[in-house]
């Protein structure tokens, strides 16, 4: 009776892929353009109160922020769209993600008052290198002659990105490798142990993408939330707000959007798999350098045009033809 009850619905306009990849397409595009907005708008702009102007230094309690809506959000998701299914991953697995997944948001949004915002997206693109370094060497895993040559066009395209000639006038900025590169390059060295430990819990434990998100979101707000405490910072932010009211407003949205974004990156691997989700992202960081140029005035040479063109060629190229075949492991 059920079936033929159901056999006379007419289809509904989520059920066509189409209008389904251009909803998740939109939410990635939309959610961390947005997002990518904010972030250059909180951390690398001017706060004037009164005769002073200030900066924004509470890379941790954003991030604090950040997680705790992150968590919030993905409660509510599965306590609608969750379903049954137990949880069994060990908790101390999510504690030490945790730590990794904390170390790469505060080292990215801190690397942002030493380096504008396209260097930092280029930095955050090249993950396929510390993934592959990690595999290779922790993991001993074996990776077709595609992946190296994927590699190699995005370290020429960093390399071309940051270069730059030496000129006569010596700027203070004009620096190759500085402590916001510095920066980049530990959170990408820690957004690739975390990309580890999860593969781990998917393997072991069939670790769901909502469950995931929750827990080691709770575990970071934990942990930050005893930093901030314990270093004061949550005082001085708090009195910077009382300050500068408005970017609490600023704070709200970029939370809300990371969250966001996060539950479309999810629906994009469910519905269209990674291949697909990973093409939509760099799609997307591309055209949030772009946008960060036009925006906040951020100038890049003719080489770092061409730096950009190659790394995300090479992450395409990676998406497509970078990945090994599976095969049965024991």
């Amino acid at each position: 009776m059920a079936a033929g009850k159901g056999a006379g619905k007419p289809p509904s306009l989520w059920d066509n892929m189409r209008i389904r990849f251009i909803v998740c397409f939109l939410g990635v595009f939309v959610c961390y353009f947005y997002y990518g907005i904010l972030q250059e708008t909180i951390t690398r702009g001017e706060y004037v109160h009164g005769e002073k102007k200030e900066t924004f230094r509470f890379a941790r309690t954003l991030v604090f922020i950040q997680c705790i809506i992150n968590a919030l959000f993905a409660k509510i998701l599965i306590q609608f769209f969750g379903g049954s299914k137990p949880d069994l991953t060990k908790s101390w697995l999510y504690g030490l993600c945790s730590l990794s997944y904390l170390g790469a948001m505060v080292s990215s949004n801190s690397a942002l008052q030493y380096v504008n915002y396209p260097t930092q997206v280029l930095g955050k693109s090249c993950k396929p290198i510390p993934v592959m370094m990690l595999g290779v060497t922790i993991l001993r895993k074996k990776y077709p002659l595609a992946k190296y040559l994927c590699v190699l066009l995005i370290v020429s395209g960093v390399a071309l990105f940051l270069y730059k000639p030496n000129k006569s006038s010596a700027v203070a900025d004009d620096h190759i490798f500085g402590f916001g590169e510095i920066l980049l390059m530990v959170s990408l060295t820690l957004d690739g142990l975390t990309g580890v430990a999860q593969d781990h819990m998917r393997s072991r434990f069939q670790t769901g993408a909502n469950h995931m998100m929750l827990n080691i979101n709770m575990w970071s707000s934990l942990v930050l939330g005893l930093a901030v405490l314990w270093t004061g910072e949550i005082w001085e932010f708090l009195s910077f707000t009382d300050r500068h009211p408005s970017i609490l407003y600023n704070i709200f949205l970029f939370g809300l959007t990371s969250a966001l974004g996060q539950t479309f990156i999810f629906m994009t691997v469910v519905y269209f798999g990674p291949l697909t989700c990973s093409i939509v992202t760099t799609t997307r960081k591309f055209f949030t350098i772009l946008g960060s140029v036009i925006l906040f005035g951020n100038v890049m040479s003719t080489m770092q045009w061409v730096g950009t063109v190659l790394v995300f060629l090479g992450l395409g190229l990676d998406a497509k033809f970078g990945k090994a075949p599976k095969t049965t492991t024991h």
